[in-house]
């Protein structure tokens, strides 16, 4: 049975505005484009509402480092924080939204984080608002503000495609009880990334429409009102939590690390997880940014070859056959030859055990440089 809403007039009459189907999934698509605020960031996170610009519709995603584009995302939007928010959007009466989409968003989030190079992105949204006649700058200034550094809001797009720190947004107009429990589940799992179902349910009656978005599905860690407790960890938080998982001689090499990158004047990037703090010492070079390692509460430090794979020179993979070569010299490292795609990792008790912390850390000079070289 439709539902039924009623809409108060100023002469004191109610309309009464039924449910409706939208006549085709493009109908939706385009209504997201035009009306980004039915992403509903309000209820995303109630005490900063997330603001949105698009970048594209049906944006290209490739699934290597020379394919132009294997698939696409119905619509890439990014808010104030420079989130990357990827959006499928199904009617209901596709049977893909109830489980075949997850596992395709899934794939596109994975392949985003790979082989989204910030600077394609980018040029994307310049020639995507040209093409509506707006000015790229302007837009953004819409988004950040008029005195924003839109060079510092593009560095914090390539840090958090970096990090995989990305949303993804699932847009139905009706949203299937097996996709809402999937959705739960991902929430719980999964961080840095979000994940999100949204109802827009359409209504008609008397000549007018009225569109109600509905997150749906959020867990209580994912919705506004703990979303804006959710703290961005910091050099203390961080140490405090490594005394609980490291020996005295990892959290020591940890240190070590931190003290490394401020002398290479390297930008501190600090992860949002509930559970699992992360720290990223990041290069901005040439408008580009890098980021050099990762370190975790867990006490570990991965090695970010799944992202050096997208920069010059470790897109060969040559280079990082010889950064792997020059990281196994270094006592307590071991990395196999079939992990340059992927994130290793390095146990911080393993260096300390192993005095083996500051050879790795010349390992990552000579990183920094071939980054500055290139």
């Amino acid at each position: 049975m439709a539902g039924i809403i009623y809409l108060a007039g100023i002469d004191g009459e109610l309309v009464e505005m039924t449910e409706k189907a939208y006549d085709s999934e493009d109908v939706l698509q385009t209504l997201i484009a035009q009306y980004p605020n039915l992403l509903a960031g309000d209820q995303m996170n109630a005490s900063q509402p997330r603001r949105w610009v698009l970048v594209k519709r049906e944006m290209a995603l490739p699934d290597d480092e020379v394919q132009a584009g294997r698939w696409s995302v119905d619509h890439l939007f990014l808010d104030q924080e420079g989130i990357p928010t990827l959006i499928e959007v199904k009617r209901s009466t596709d049977t893909r939204l109830r489980r075949e989409v997850v596992g395709q968003l899934l794939e596109y989030a994975a392949n985003a984080v790979l082989y989204w190079p910030l600077e394609r992105i980018a040029s994307e949204f310049e020639t995507a608002c040209e093409l509506r006649g707006v000015d790229p700058d302007q837009e953004l200034q819409g988004l950040l503000g008029a005195d924003s550094d839109l060079n510092d809001f593009w560095d914090r797009v390539g840090t958090n495609l970096s990090a995989g720190k990305i949303r993804l947004v699932f847009v139905g107009d009706v949203i299937p009880s097996e996709l809402r429990r999937i959705v739960e589940f991902l929430n719980e799992q999964m961080s840095p990334a979000d994940v999100f179902c949204l109802e827009v349910k359409q209504y008609v009656g008397s000549g007018l429409r009225t569109l109600v978005p509905r997150l749906v599905g959020a867990t209580e860690r994912k919705r506004g009102a703990s979303q804006s407790a959710k703290r961005r960890w910091d050099e203390i938080r961080f140490l405090d939590a490594l005394r609980e998982s490291c020996s005295p001689g990892g959290l020591e090499a940890a240190r070590e690390v931190l003290t490394w990158a401020r002398g290479r004047k390297l930008r501190d990037w600090w992860g949002t997880g509930s559970r699992n703090g992360s720290f990223i010492p990041v290069l901005d070079h040439k408008g580009n940014a890098y980021s050099i390692l990762s370190m975790w509460t867990e006490g570990r430090i991965e090695v970010l070859f799944q992202y050096f794979v997208n920069w010059v020179p470790f897109d060969s993979k040559e280079k990082r056959l010889e950064l792997a070569g020059r990281l196994n010299a270094v006592p307590g490292v071991e990395i196999p030859e079939n992990a340059t795609e992927r994130r290793p990792s390095i146990s911080l008790d393993g260096l300390s055990a192993s005095s083996g912390t500051q050879d790795l850390l010349r390992v990552f000079n000579w990183v920094v440089e071939q980054f500055q070289a290139a």
